[in-house]
């Protein structure tokens, strides 16, 4: 019954939702279609330019008019309310029947699981960070980043017997993972706009592609390395050392 609460919830906020865009762009603001057009092509054409600062910047005029257009909109602010609203109703029926949990708590052993903080990274809203430039201990990457660009030199490290790991997820910014030639590599990088070169391959303009690269000896290899980095806008270099 629950299940079909939500759905019927769902079902009338998109239509109410719909109509409320369709009466807005013809005739409480007509001036949303060409406010669309314009940021797209903005958008389009700094894609196409991306190599070039000018393509850069007509990106992000695209990117933040559009972001405000979508923002301003009736459409949004309804949209915004009816998930508010939803939210606190839920809040509400579980405070009036909260869900009684009996942890399952097991007896203290040997071989607890230790809690270990990334020694050199952290998830960073703007900024830039690095490996250190000598001799580090390895521990695996798993970040999420903003406005920020990030670098890996694995030659200053040993790596583990075994799959070594690095997630990276960036929302701007650049990644550069430098490896060692003996090292067999899994690379799965999704971006939104961009560029890669990962080891000969290269692309300077990709859109909305998730590309994935295997050295060839990587399944039966003793030291490797997974590379797994999502970007909205920005490039990634993976390069032997």
């Amino acid at each position: 019954m629950l299940n079909k609460m939500k759905s019927d919830y769902l079902s009338f906020i998109i239509v109410v939702a719909s109509l409320i865009f369709l009466l807005e762009i013809l005739f409480f603001n007509t001036g949303l279609i060409f406010s669309f057009l314009f940021s797209g092509f903005l958008i389009y054409v700094g894609w196409k330019k991306w190599h070039w600062l000018i393509g850069k910047a007509l990106f992000v005029i695209g990117l933040l008019s559009i972001t405000f257009t979508i923002f301003n909109m009736m459409t949004f602010n309804f949209l915004l309310l009816a998930t508010v609203l939803y939210f606190l109703y839920k809040f509400l029926q579980a405070k009036k029947q909260p869900v009684e949990i009996q942890p399952n708590i097991l007896p203290e052993r040997e071989g607890q699981i230790v809690r270990n903080e990334q020694k050199w990274f952290t998830n960073k809203l703007f900024g830039r960070q690095k490996t250190p430039e000598q001799s580090y201990t390895w521990d695996d990457v798993n970040i999420q980043c903003g406005i920020s660009d990030t670098e890996i030199d694995l030659s200053f490290t040993v790596l583990p017997k075994g799959e070594a790991i690095i997630y990276i997820r960036n929302v701007i910014g650049n990644i550069q993972i430098l490896v060692p030639y003996e090292m067999e590599l899994s690379i799965v990088h999704s971006g939104m706009v961009g560029s890669i070169h990962i080891l000969d391959k290269e692309e300077k303009s990709i859109l909305n592609q998730t590309i994935h690269y295997q050295t060839e000896n990587y399944k039966e290899a003793t030291h490797k390395v997974k590379i797994v980095t999502s970007i909205f806008v920005g490039s990634i270099e993976v390069k032997r050392v």
